[in-house]
């Protein structure tokens, strides 16, 4: 399984990220390439974070992968639910947001899916989850 090129960096997981092919063909993702690239520098963000710094570039094939996952898991979320608050709804100018007790935000979900891919390589930094 290749990574195809997102710019020009061996691998497809540049400074931009996994390509949209990767993300498309390899991570089996559904957005369009409009809303996977409008993601993606949050998702870069929440990675790097995840990963105490850590970028794509100087990593085993394997971790290379998972990195790159991750950075599709964690755009999947922020496309879905932004970087604010998660939860709510409206009927017609009645709305209600933030329902649940804890507010939980994009970020939190992001992280959450981008850990999960994450999980086994050791590229999980310790620090993560902090508030």
């Amino acid at each position: 399984m290749g990574f195809p090129q997102a710019s020009g960096v061996a691998g497809g997981a540049a400074a931009a990220g996994p390509s949209f092919a990767f993300y498309r063909d390899s991570y089996g993702g559904s957005l369009d390439a409009a809303s996977f690239s409008d993601a993606m520098p949050a998702a870069l963000r929440c990675v790097r974070e995840l990963c105490g710094g850590a970028a794509d570039d100087g990593l085993e094939t394997a971790d290379l992968e998972a990195w790159a996952r991750a950075c599709c898991a964690a755009a999947e979320a922020f496309a879905e639910f932004g970087e604010g608050r998660v939860g709510g709804y409206a009927i017609g100018d009645f709305r209600v947001t933030n329902y649940m007790e804890k507010g939980t935000t994009g970020l939190e979900v992001a992280r959450a899916a981008a850990l999960s891919e994450l999980a086994g390589t050791g590229l999980a930094f310790s620090g993560a989850g902090c508030p």
